[in-house]
């Protein structure tokens, strides 16, 4: 849908204080430019001079003047930004204090998020698909991938970020304007409407680490005077670059998998460096592990059933490919979890060697936009863009073990089953004693020859193998090419009749390019044939490591087009105002094409072990109408109806209504407040997609004891001794499709005082209660869990798949692999809290202006109400999973700047809080605040993380600025959270870009 504008003039007293949360910054370089005006606002031309003193507020289809939205709204200009030492608008919106949790980082991405190469934003903590993204007041085409692979949303990486004008953040329901996803708020990315000159951008940054590095360059030219000529034109066009960061370059514990130096209570964290050592110097008790990058065979008969000795390394002539080596003990070796233990290990780091904190990040594009006087009365415009971004980052060695990802008709392959290479009940591959050139009945084929990968073929037996391809290496690229389109005409007729007509056309290509993923049937071609030399992999030609895993290149694309127009008129007069009627109708297409990376309709084995299998494909149309009507009751009291009508040609429906009203008793104080009813529709990946597996850690503390002791007596009282097998544990969730979904509904209010004791200073407080019913959610899969483990039948809707047996403990139940379950629209979400603002300026002498601006935002509630009536309670803890994938729910998030800006120049000191949380989660089996998720050697409670950034701004003279950033002055890292998914040992929501560590950046930016 085309959303439509309420515009508003500013003036003294408690009208202008509902601007109090955009006064972020002070005027920086100077600009030949005038305030941007969203196309899609019922107005008509207004000249220059009376353009200078509007602004745009988000949310509504009238023109009116001197009044403001019931609804509370941030506003975030541009200036603010480079005030801040944001570089990016998406940099910008994820600050945003009502941004919480679910929100989808850039640093996620090279963790591998189901998003992969884009960034979303989550406002009050209800996941990304709850919040809509606008360009200029129009919808945006969806990323082609979906957030852990059910939500859709709108990459903030496509925006053009040195044409932005500012951001404005609708904090209310909005589907009576937008229709479906307004249901925490809206985000709205307004551009230039005017560009008069030559200006643009240099600059260049970097951590103090050395590494980081960034740059930037713009120019944007424009020329003619929309009030002088009539017209206005200009182009526009940029590069940024991000270099990546990997662990290795940032200090302990976030460059290691050994947490021995982490300690809480007398308590200490384990050895998770792969065949490491233990807190007492020796062979770790958890065993030694086939994943390292090492080759190890053990001798097994015939049939594949009795093993003949210990694993050994596979060449022993070779150093370790990747470690360095350990011989065990002979006391370590008669251990009961290391009986199948080689007598020399290699310890891996594999966060040392392989982790990633941030992707590289590439980014080119350009717009053009003309805008045009058309007779007296009437205003168009035109605009296209175009814009390429590029993520990548390079991960670990390839993989020749372990679970392929849920497919269609085979949910689980297994190098555990199947194939004929594989060893039933046993982790490993199995070399076997003949190969040649078929791999077919290499035994009795006139070819044969004796493995010469199998060091136990010459005595007939079978050789089980592990290890990682240390000369193959996993690399992920997606690469984004957006192509957007949008012209309009707004203005006015018969004197009093204001009409807006609008469209629009976006268009995604994405290609995700994948390398040094193993091909199954190709490894297990290269085993029957020998083709792979095992014992030396560096002897292996790039022909032969290309077959085992061949490039995954695959292409997906999303489109929308979409056409609105509005009309307008005053009625009559009321004591306060005329009332005013607007109504509008409006058409939309959107679609999405995206395959899967990994399908598996071709064979249990014709797929890739790692990469996800997730796909959906989809289209829709949706016809809207909408009205409203603005009543100034009287001069005090403004009261706002508005109502929208959407029907889905998918079969969904929807009508969304909204009040709000504002009064302002005294010219200090203004109250306001709003109801609404809203929706959010099932998205494609929801409806359509094949099965997504998304996967959560888990800690081997949370699992029964009864299972652990299973794995030794040791495993059960202390879940820190438990082998590899259960502390490097991922669980998978599987979604099937959902094809029968109907469209979440949502009820909002909200309530707020705008307070100006004096001119100077003006305070906002807000509260919002949201209230989700049929909300679409994994079904909670605890009971499943605990099913499983307690030898019960599985739940109804569920279906637990094991994982492969722990090779040192064959004969033990099994880990669980993947739970797979549909989704559903059977639970309540409810989300509560309160925004604060208070802002001052000040003149401390002549020439010197001096701004201070906080923002908080606390969450009250957020939660979840299922069927049953059972109540999970997310605020304050790593909850939900299901949303945030264990980035979990801090209460507080704020920010606090202050500014001091002369003539000449400009100082702005940035502190930014996001507050801390529970390790638990009630829907991981927890209690809010029992700390059930945390291994112990850390604190209960994740603290708050504080970051101060620093900026200034030299004006050298009209023309030119020069302007220096220190970003984490204090140079504080996140604290440690070794639960959260996606990054290591931190949370890559609340460590943000803190984990960078102090960094630098210098620009210049002329305007001729």
């Amino acid at each position: 849908m085309i959303s439509t504008m309420l515009r508003a003039s500013l003036r003294t007293g408690a009208a202008g204080s509902a601007l109090a949360i955009g006064l972020l910054a002070l005027p920086a370089a100077a600009q030949t430019t005038t305030p941007t005006n969203d196309p899609t606002a019922l107005q008509a031309p207004a000249p220059a001079e009376a353009q200078d003193q509007e602004i745009v507020v988000t949310g509504s289809i009238l023109r009116t003047t001197a009044r403001e939205t019931p609804s509370p709204v941030t506003v975030l200009t541009a200036e603010s930004f480079e005030q801040r030492g944001i570089t990016t608008t998406q940099d910008a919106i994820q600050q945003l204090t009502s941004n919480n949790g679910p929100a989808l980082t850039n640093s996620f991405t090279a963790n591998g998020a189901f998003g992969a190469g884009a960034s979303a934003v989550s406002l009050r903590g209800l996941s990304t698909s709850s919040t809509l993204v606008l360009f200029d007041g129009l919808r945006a085409a969806y990323y082609p991938l979906s957030d852990d692979g059910t939500r859709n949303f709108v990459d903030l990486n496509t925006i053009p970020d040195d044409i932005v004008e500012r951001v404005e953040v609708l904090r209310d329901g909005a589907s009576s304007s937008y229709g479906a996803d307004a249901i925490a708020g809206v985000v709205n990315i307004i551009t230039k409407r005017e560009y008069k000159g030559v200006g643009g951008r240099a600059e260049a940054g970097i951590s103090e680490r050395g590494d980081a590095a960034n740059y930037r360059l713009s120019l944007t030219a424009g020329t003619g005077d929309l009030s002088e000529n009539g017209y206005n034109a200009y182009i526009s066009g940029f590069y940024f670059r991000s270099e990546g960061v990997m662990n290795r370059e940032r200090g302990y514990p976030y460059n290691t998998d050994d947490l021995r130096g982490v300690c809480n209570d007398g308590l200490c964290g384990p050895n998770n460096v792969l065949n490491g050592l233990n807190a007492a110097g020796g062979f770790r008790n958890g065993g030694f592990s086939l994943n390292t990058s090492n080759f190890y065979v053990q001798p097994v008969d015939p049939s594949n059933t009795t093993t003949l000795g210990r694993f050994q390394k596979l060449n022993p002539n070779l150093a370790c490919d990747r470690g360095s080596a350990y011989n065990l003990t002979a006391a370590e070796l008669l251990g009961s979890s290391n009986l199948n233990a080689p007598t020399t290990v290699c310890s891996q780091d594999v966060t040392q060697e392989f982790g990633n904190i941030t992707p590289n990040i590439e980014r080119f594009g350009g717009s053009a936009r003309g805008t045009f006087q058309v007779g007296d009365n009437a205003e168009a415009y035109a605009m296209v863009n175009f814009q390429q971004s590029t993520v990548n980052y390079t991960g670990l060695p390839a993989t020749i073990r372990g679970n392929a990802p849920a497919g269609i008709l085979f949910p689980q392959y297994s190098t555990a089953a199947g194939g004929g290479a594989f060893a039933a009940g046993s982790a490993a591959l199995v070399l076997p004693v003949f190969v040649c050139a078929t791999g077919v009945n290499c035994a009795t084929a006139a070819d044969r020859r004796l493995n010469p990968n199998n060091p136990f073929a010459g005595v007939g037996q079978l050789a089980r193998i592990g290890g990682r391809l240390p000369d193959i290496q996993e690399y992920n690229e997606t690469r984004s090419r957006v192509y957007r389109a949008a012209l309009g005409i707004n203005g006015t007729f018969s004197d009093d009749w204001n009409y807006s007509v609008n469209a629009t056309a976006m268009h995604t290509d994405l290609r995700r390019s994948s390398s040094g993923y193993v091909y199954i049937a190709n490894l297990l071609s290269s085993i029957a044939t020998g083709s792979y030399n095992f014992v030396n992999p560096s002897q292996n030609s790039q022909a032969v490591r290309d077959f085992i895993a061949p490039d995954n290149i695959t292409d997906s694309s999303s489109d929308l087009y979409q056409a609105e127009a509005t009309i307008g008129r005053e009625l009559f007069q009321l004591p306060g105002g005329p009332l005013q009627l607007g109504v509008g109708v409006a058409i939309r297409y959107e679609a999405i094409e995206a395959p899967s990376a990994n399908p598996d309709t071709n064979g249990p084995t014709q797929r890739y072990f790692r990469l996800n299998a997730f796909g959906t494909e989809g289209n829709r149309t949706v016809y809207s109408a909408f009205a409203e009507l603005n009543a100034p009751i009287f001069e005090q009291l403004d009261v706002n109806l508005s109502g929208r009508y959407d029907k889905y040609s998918s079969g969904q429906d929807a009508f969304s209504p909204k009040i709000g009203a504002k009064f302002t008793p005294i010219p200090q104080l203004a109250i306001r407040g709003t109801y609404s009813r809203g929706f959010r529709i099932p998205s494609f990946a929801e409806a359509n997609a094949l099965p997504t597996t998304g996967y959560v850690t888990i800690q081997p503390n949370t699992l029964p004891a009864s299972f652990r002791a299973q794995y030794g007596a040791a495993c059960a009282t202390t879940p820190t001794s438990c082998p590899t097998y259960l502390t490097t544990y991922s669980l998978g969730q599987t979604t099937l499709a959902s094809p029968d979904l109907e469209p979440e509904k949502s009820r909002s209010f909200t309530g707020g005082i705008i307070l100006e004791p004096i001119r100077a200073i003006t305070i906002t407080v807000d509260y919002y209660n949201i209230k989700k019913t049929g909300a679409i959610t994994s079904a909670d899969n605890t009971p499943a869990i605990a099913a499983y483990y307690a030898g019960q039948a599985i739940p109804t809707g569920f279906n637990v798949i094991a994982d492969a047996p722990d090779p040192n403990f064959p004969t033990a139940l099994p880990r669980i692999a993947f739970v797979q379950s549909q989704l559903v629209n059977s639970d309540t979400i409810r989300s509560e809290g309160i925004d604060a603002a208070v802002t001052g300026r000040f003149n401390l002498a002549d020439g010197v202006r001096f701004t201070t601006a906080a923002t908080a935002s606390y969450i009250l509630d957020l939660s979840t109400t299922f069927a049953d009536g059972t109540r999970q309670r997310y605020a304050g803890t790593l909850g939900n999973f299901n949303l945030t994938a264990g980035n979990g729910t801090p209460r507080w998030r704020a920010s606090w700047q202050n500014t001091i800006d002369t003539d000449t120049f400009s100082v702005t000191g940035v502190a930014n809080l996001f507050g801390g949380y529970d390790l638990s989660a009630e829907d991981q089996g927890d209690t809010a605040g029992d700390c059930g998720q945390n291994p112990g050697y850390v604190e209960c409670h994740i603290a708050p993380y504080i970051t101060v950034d620093g900026t200034a701004t030299f004006k050298v003279n009209d023309k030119f600025n020069f302007y220096v950033n220190v970003l984490n002055i204090l140079d504080d890292m996140p604290p440690l959270d070794p639960v959260t998914y996606g990054a290591h040992l931190y949370n890559a929501v609340q460590g943000g870009n803190g984990i960078i560590g102090r960094a630098y950046r210098a620009g210049v930016k002329f305007n001729l």
